[in-house]
C-alpha cells in the first residue's frame, strides 16, 4: 500500500511539491500556496519541501494579471517520485484542456501522489475525470456552474477541502490556509503558527469555514423580499426578529415568508437566522478573546446556557471546547 502523502511519517522530512501553472493563473494563489513552504524550510533550518514549478511548454506562462513566470520545467521533464501535485489555473478556465494534459495528471493516479486544484486547479481536475466522489471547492463565483457541470463531485462551500488525495481551495488567500494547515498537519501546530506570523496572519483559517458569498449572489435569483429578509437578519443578530416582525417590516404575510425561505433556502426563517447567529457566535469565539456570555448575548441568545445548547446542537461541540480546540 503507498504511503499517505499528506500524513507524518517517521524518517520522513522532505516533500517534493510541484506547481503546474496554467495560462491565466493568479500570481496571489500561487505565491499564497508557494511562499508559506518556503518559510517552513527557512524557521525548520530544513529541506522540509522541495518545490517546483512547472508549465504546459518551454513557453513563458502569462498571468491573470498579464506578468509572465519562466517555469523550472515543462511536462515532458522526468521529474521522479512527487508527494503533492498543485494546479493553478484561472477560473473559469477560458480554454480547452490540450489532451496531454489530461494523460499526464491521470498518470498520477494511484501512485502516492495527492492532487490539488487551486482555483481553477479544481476545474481541471474535475475535467480529467479527478475529482468523482470526492468532497472539493472552488471561488464561489463558479459554484452554480461547477455544481451543473460535474454533478458527480460533492461541491463544498467552504475556504479549502482536504479529502483524502484531494486538495483544492478557493484561491487567493485561501491557499495560504491551505497549506499552514498542511504543514501543521506535516511537522505540527507550532512551526505552522511560527509560518503564520511571519506573514502577519492573525490566525490560521480552518477548512470548515465557508467562503463570504455576496449575498445577491448566495440567493440567485430568489425574489427581492428574501433577500431583504435575510439583509434584516443579518444586520439584527443582537436582537434577533420574530419571523412575524419580519413579514411586517417587509410588508408580506407570514405564511408567505415561510413559503419564501422554504423554496429557496430549504429552511424555516427562525432555522436558518439561528444557523446565522451561530455562524457569527462561531467566528467571534475563534477571532477573539470575548467572554463565552459576552458572545452569547452578543448573537442574540437569553443565558449562557441555551447558547451552550444551542451551540453543541449544531456543532457537536460546546463554545468553551471550540474555543480550546
Amino acid at each position: 500500500m503507498l504511503p499517505n502523502p499528506l500524513t507524518s511519517h517517521t524518517g520522513i522530512t522532505r516533500r517534493r511539491v510541484a506547481f503546474l501553472l496554467l495560462p491565466g493563473f493568479s500570481l496571489l494563489t500561487h505565491a499564497s500556496a508557494l511562499e508559506p513552504l518556503q518559510m517552513a524550510n527557512q524557521l525548520s533550518g530544513q529541506m522540509l519541501y522541495q518545490t517546483v514549478t512547472l508549465s504546459l511548454n518551454d513557453e513563458p506562462v502569462r498571468s491573470g494579471a498579464q506578468l509572465s513566470l519562466i517555469a523550472q520545467h515543462e511536462l515532458s521533464t522526468a521529474l521522479g517520485p512527487l508527494d503533492l501535485l498543485f494546479i493553478c489555473a484561472p477560473t473559469p478556465l477560458p480554454y480547452t484542456l490540450p489532451a496531454k494534459l489530461n494523460d499526464w495528471l491521470r498518470g498520477h493516479q494511484g501512485r502516492g501522489v495527492a492532487l490539488g486544484g487551486l482555483a481553477g486547479g479544481t476545474e481541471v481536475l474535475a475535467r480529467c475525470g479527478l475529482l468523482d466522489s470526492y468532497r472539493a471547492t472552488l471561488p464561489w463565483q463558479r459554484f452554480e456552474a461547477f455544481s451543473q457541470a460535474y454533478p458527480q463531485v460533492t461541491l463544498s462551500q467552504q475556504l479549502f477541502e482536504i479529502d483524502r488525495d484531494r486538495l483544492t481551495c478557493a484561491g487567493g488567500t485561501a491557499a495560504l490556509d491551505l497549506m499552514l494547515t498542511l504543514i501543521g498537519q506535516h511537522h505540527g501546530a507550532r512551526l505552522a503558527e511560527q509560518v503564520s506570523e511571519q506573514f502577519v496572519c492573525d490566525r490560521i483559517r480552518l477548512a470548515d469555514e465557508r467562503q463570504h458569498v455576496p449575498l445577491r449572489s448566495r440567493l440567485g435569483h430568489a425574489p427581492q423580499s428574501l433577500v431583504d429578509a435575510v439583509t434584516l437578519m443579518e444586520a439584527n443578530i443582537e436582537e434577533p426578529l420574530s419571523t412575524l416582525e419580519l413579514a411586517e417590516h417587509l410588508g408580506i404575510s407570514r405564511r408567505q415568508l415561510e413559503r419564501l425561505f422554504k423554496k429557496y433556502l430549504q429552511a424555516v426563517p427562525s432555522r436558518y437566522y439561528l444557523d446565522l447567529r451561530l455562524q457569527e457566535a462561531r467566528k467571534q469565539l475563534r477571532d477573539s478573546d470575548r467572554p463565552v456570555g459576552d458572545i452569547a448575548f452578543a448573537t442574540g441568545f437569553s443565558s449562557g446556557a441555551h447558547f451552550s445548547t444551542a451551540y453543541r446542537h449544531h456543532f457537536g461541540m460546546t463554545p468553551r471546547e471550540e474555543r480550546l480546540g
